[in-house]
C-alpha cells in the first residue's frame, strides 16, 4: 500500500461565517459544524446542546474533562473515506491521498462520562506534559440531555460521533487546499519485501488496543476491538483513520484518536524502513478482561510473529494494571518464538517512585521503554479561563478529595493530564 499525506499547516483558528483556510488560518462557521453534528440521530437523542471555543498555545486556558482529541483530515484520492466504518463506508483505507490539517485538533469535552477523563492546560507547568498544548484546538463542549447518567454508553457514543463529525466537517475545508508539505509512505507484500531487503531484519509493530469494556473501547473500521481476534493491518491503514478511540482510561496514557492517526511508533519504523530494517506490518491485538481471552489473543500474536518470520517486534500497550498481563503474555510468547521484543509502557510506581512499576513481569521482557511515572504529583496553577467545567477534578483518576484548591489551583497526579505518559511514546518523558 502507498499513502500520500498532504500536510496543510494551521497556525490559527478563527470563527467566521465562511469556512476556508487562508494564509495558515482556519476559518470555521460554528453553526455549520453544529448542524452537521446534529445530522446524526444518536447525537440528536443524547446531546441537548453544543458550545464551541478555541484554545491556542500559550493561553491561560484549561480544557476539562477531555474525552477525545481528533486531527481533521479529508480523503482526496483513492478508496475509502475518513473514519471508515463509522463516518465513511467500510472501505479499506491506507492508500491514495489524504489531506491533513496539521497544527490543530478537535477536542471534545463536557460533563463526565467515566471517572478516567482528563485535562489539557495550554500554558503553565501542565502544558509541558501534554502534546496538545502545542496545537490550536477547536473545542466542542457537549451538554447531555437529562437522564444521561443512566445511559453513559449511549452518551459516550453520541459525543464520540459528534467529535468525529466535527473533525470530518473541518477536514473537508482542506479538500481543495494545496498542502504545504507532502510525505509518502509505502509497505510491500511479504515476498516482495524479502526480495527487496534480503539482509535487513524483519520488524513488526504489535499494537495493543484498549478493549476492557465499560467505556474502555477501541474501534477498528467501526468494530469494537474486543470482538476481534489478533490480526494484521497495514501501517498506512492506521495512519489513515482505521483505528479510533472510544475509551475513558486514565487520561495520561489514553490513546486518543489523534494518537492513532499520528502513531509515533509507526512514524519511526517508516523512517527506518529500507535503511536499517524491513517494516513488515502492524499486528493489532486486544486487551480483554478475562484470562481465557488474554491467552487466546497472545497465542495468536505470537503465532503471527512466527508465521511472518519476524526478527523483532515493538510492543506497545494502553492502560495499566489488568493490561499489564496482556503486555507480558504477548512479550513472553513472542520471545519464545525466537523474536526479539521491545516494550513501550509507562509506570505506576507510586508518588515516591519506589513501588513496582508494572502489575506483571517476566525475565524475557528485558527491553523496556517507559513514558514516565503517572503517579508523580504536580501543582497546576489556576487558569484565567476554563473550557468545560471543573466539577470533576477531585474524582477523575489521579485526583483526590481536595485536588481542586480554593484558589483555583489543582494538586494531582500526572494521571489527570491528557497524554502525559503516553505508551506509544508520544510525549517528552522517559527514564533510564
Amino acid at each position: 500500500m502507498k499513502l500520500e499525506l498532504g500536510y496543510i499547516q494551521i497556525n490559527d483558528i478563527q470563527f467566521s461565517k465562511e469556512c476556508k483556510v487562508e494564509n495558515g488560518t482556519l476559518f470555521v462557521d460554528a453553526d455549520a459544524v453544529r448542524a452537521f453534528m446534529y445530522e446524526d440521530d444518536d447525537v440528536k437523542d443524547w446531546v441537548k446542546s453544543f458550545s464551541f471555543d478555541i484554545a491556542k498555545p500559550g493561553e491561560s486556558v484549561r480544557i476539562t474533562p477531555v474525552k477525545d482529541v481528533i486531527e481533521p483530515r479529508v480523503k482526496v484520492e483513492g478508496p475509502g473515506g475518513v473514519f471508515p466504518g463509522v463516518i465513511s463506508k467500510v472501505d479499506t483505507v491506507g492508500s491514495g491521498k489524504t489531506h491533513v490539517l496539521r497544527g490543530m485538533a478537535v477536542v471534545t469535552a463536557g460533563k463526565i462520562v467515566g471517572f478516567q477523563e482528563g485535562l489539557i492546560d495550554m500554558s503553565g507547568p501542565g502544558a509541558d506534559y501534554t502534546p496538545f498544548s502545542k496545537l490550536n484546538n477547536f473545542v466542542v463542549v457537549a451538554e447531555p440531555k437529562d437522564g444521561y447518567q443512566d445511559h453513559k454508553h449511549e452518551y459516550e457514543h453520541a459525543v464520540r460521533i459528534a467529535g468525529l463529525r466535527a473533525a470530518t466537517f473541518i477536514g473537508e475545508i482542506g479538500r481543495n487546499v494545496t498542502p504545504d508539505e507532502t510525505q509518502e509512505f509505502e509497505t510491500l507484500g511479504i515476498k516482495e519485501g524479502i526480495e527487496k531487503y534480503p539482509d535487513l531484519p524483519r520488524v513488526a509493530y504489535v499494537h495493543m488496543l484498549q478493549s476492557q469494556g465499560l467505556l474502555h473501547d477501541t474501534y477498528v473500521y467501526g468494530v469494537d476491538a474486543k470482538r476481534s481476534l489478533t490480526t494484521i493491518i497495514n501501517p498506512t491503514e492506521t495512519m489513515d483513520g482505521a483505528i479510533l478511540s472510544g475509551n475513558c482510561v486514565s487520561a495520561c496514557d489514553k490513546n486518543t484518536t489523534y494518537h492513532h492517526q499520528n502513531n509515533p511508533v509507526v512514524a519511526e519504523l517508516f523512517a527506518a524502513h529500507g535503511k536499517t530494517l524491513n517494516y513488515v506490518c502492524n499486528i493489532i491485538t486486544n486487551e480483554n478482561v478475562y484470562l481465557a481471552d488474554k491467552q487466546r489473543s497472545s497465542d495468536w500474536t505470537a503465532k503471527l510473529c512466527r508465521l511472518l518470520d519476524l526478527d523483532g517486534a515493538i510492543v506497545s500497550q494502553e492502560g495499566f494494571g489488568n493490561p499489564d498481563t496482556d503486555l507480558i503474555m504477548n512479550t513472553k510468547k513472542i520471545e519464545l518464538q525466537g523474536v526479539k521484543t521491545t516494550i513501550i509502557t509507562d509506570e505506576y510506581a507510586g508518588q515516591d517512585g519506589k513501588s513496582q512499576s508494572l502489575a506483571d513481569a517476566d525475565p524475557l521482557a528485558d527491553a523496556v521503554v517507559t513514558g514516565g511515572n503517572a503517579n508523580e504529583v504536580i501543582i497546576l496553577p489556576k487558569m484565567d479561563k476554563v473550557i468545560g467545567m471543573l466539577d470533576y477534578v477531585d474524582v477523575i483518576a489521579g485526583g483526590h478529595a481536595g485536588s481542586l484548591r480554593e484558589d483555583g489551583s489543582i494538586e494531582a497526579e500526572l494521571q489527570v493530564i491528557t497524554g502525559a505518559t503516553n505508551e506509544m511514546g508520544f510525549n517528552c518523558m522517559s527514564a533510564r
